[in-house]
């Protein structure tokens, strides 16, 4: 009997922490989906708010922090029109989330409209205030790229 019973609390104890784990990839799978609408509506302060201090930004010309990133944005240099999200894997490490995006991407550049086919990596942490990005890459890719899950 105390197997039985030890046994049913250990299969609760699990299936809780694959529900748990579920929801916080959806939790990070929502937050990705908002930034992206973010930074189409140039909206700094959400912005501003989810990219820790320490963040950096990978993008096919450089690499800068979170003050250039934010400044791009708000002087449209790069304005982030619309990203259409193809695919999405995340794993959790820890308090650690890893977020992968294929994307078309199109954006506004040096006067111009391009569409660009990325994957997109994205890195969480999960402090006391809740979850921040540590880092957004974009990775060129062709259109029939896929994400192994």
């Amino acid at each position: 009997m105390k197997k039985s019973v030890l046994g049913f609390i250990l299969v609760i104890a699990c299936s809780g922490l694959t529900y748990s784990q579920e929801v916080t990839e959806d939790e990070i799978k929502t937050l990705s989906k908002n930034k992206w609408t973010w930074m189409a509506d140039k909206n700094i302060e959400e912005l501003a708010r989810l990219f820790d201090d320490r963040s950096k930004f990978v993008h096919m010309s450089g690499t800068w922090n979170k003050d250039r990133e934010l400044e791009i944005i708000k002087t449209g240099s790069i304005w982030y029109k619309q990203a259409d999200v193809h695919d999405v894997a995340v794993e959790i490490f820890d308090t650690t989330a890893v977020l992968w995006n294929r994307i078309t991407l199109v954006a506004h550049v040096r006067g111009n409209d391009v569409s660009n086919e990325f994957t997109v990596t994205e890195i969480y942490k999960k402090g006391e205030t809740g979850w921040k990005l540590l880092d957004l890459t974009f990775s060129k890719v062709r259109d029939t790229h896929e994400i192994e899950q």
